[in-house]
């Protein structure tokens, strides 16, 4: 059964790049990993591209033909590709059934929030056996605002409700959140959606005359209380990993390695040993839905690494990377130069 993501967001909210770090980090696990690119205006892809609409359309080509502008030429594009889905289908069909398939739509958010071509589209890969979860990205310096945070919240529980997908929303670029300033409020206040109601003085000073719109619309909000955030630093592993993990529970994906991938290194696979100590599908899928722990999981964390102690765990980090270098290169001259380790026994003479 594949499993997906499908990645929207506003433009700029790095949607591409999270695609990119995506398969850095499945590449470096030894995961698979297929991306489809469907923004027909996107010409400089920075990831390795499995299917790309561009084979299929472009904007710049339905504009030309059409007389249409950007949005519009838009819109026409996931209309064609909607009406062409069969191609679509036939080049997923060769990435096999196991794939795992991130989906990096265009940055115009009718297209998430209104548009019906996307919804359709989506629709169909379920029904193809397609397991998705729709990862919406939101730049983390909307949080600094109290207004624009209001409609980064408008803005994704309208797209929660169109894609009608398990969601997950995302404030990206967490690591660059301190050069916009102090926060009003601690980050888990914005990441859980906590009482709207404290952004009133920030909400009314800014726009007086809309304070009863304002204050009707954080109300509303709380109603549906569907909304919340993962944060995202796309360049921290620790940061991609807790995503990882909170999106494969979001579609029940549990990744088993195939049967002929060697053992970590330490790791014991003895057939006799008790059950307790051996690997068992109930403690893969406890251990896959269960909550996640890692020094990104809290978000207190998050806001200590990247707001409130940055500089310190910059340093630090520089640190630990420059020794890990050393001990490397290090390695590497013992084993150029023949030199066996202190502990190591002594090479056996040949009788």
């Amino acid at each position: 059964m594949p499993f997906g993501e499908v990645v929207c967001g506003s433009p700029g909210s790095g949607k591409s790049t999270y695609c990119y770090g995506k398969h850095q980090l499945f590449s470096a696990l030894n995961r698979p990993i297929a991306i489809v690119n469907l923004d027909p205006a996107n010409e400089t892809i920075p990831y390795p591209c499995d299917i790309d609409i561009s084979s299929l359309i472009t904007l710049q080509d339905a504009m030309k033909e059409l007389g249409l502008g950007p949005n519009g030429g838009m819109l026409y594009c996931m209309e064609y590709l909607e009406a062409n889905y069969d191609w679509l289908e036939d080049r997923l069909k060769e990435l096999g059934p196991d794939a795992y398939v991130l989906f990096d739509l265009p940055g115009q958010v009718e297209l998430s929030t209104n548009h019906e071509s996307v919804k359709r589209i989506v629709k169909r890969l379920e029904k193809s056996g397609f397991r998705l979860a729709a990862v919406h990205l939101c730049d983390a310096h909307y949080v600094t605002d109290a207004s624009k945070y209001i409609s980064v919240l408008m803005l994704s529980l309208r797209a929660m409700l169109h894609l009608e997908l398990p969601h997950i929303n995302v404030l990206s670029k967490v690591d660059l959140l301190k050069q916009y300033g102090d926060l009003d409020f601690n980050l888990d206040f914005y990441t859980e959606v906590q009482d709207l109601s404290h952004l009133e003085n920030a909400l009314s000073t800014a726009s007086p005359r809309f304070a009863a719109l304002n204050m009707a619309i954080c109300s509303l909000i709380e109603d549906f209380s569907l909304v919340g955030f993962e944060t995202l630093a796309v360049e921290d592993k620790e940061s991609m990993l807790n995503l990882t993990h909170t999106i494969d529970k979001a579609t029940g994906c549990v990744f088993v390695p195939p049967a002929t991938t060697p053992l970590p290194k330490g790791a014991i696979n003895d057939p006799n040993a008790p059950s307790s100590q051996r690997p068992n599908a109930w403690g893969l899928m406890s251990s896959a839905m269960s909550t996640a722990k890692g020094p990104r999981s809290d978000v207190r964390d998050v806001q200590e690494r990247w707001i409130d102690a940055k500089e310190e765990w910059d340093a630090y980090e520089k640190a630990q990377w420059r020794r890990e270098g050393e001990m490397v290169k290090e390695e590497e001259a013992r084993r150029k130069n023949g030199i066996r380790e202190r502990n190591a026994p002594p090479p056996r003479e040949k009788s």
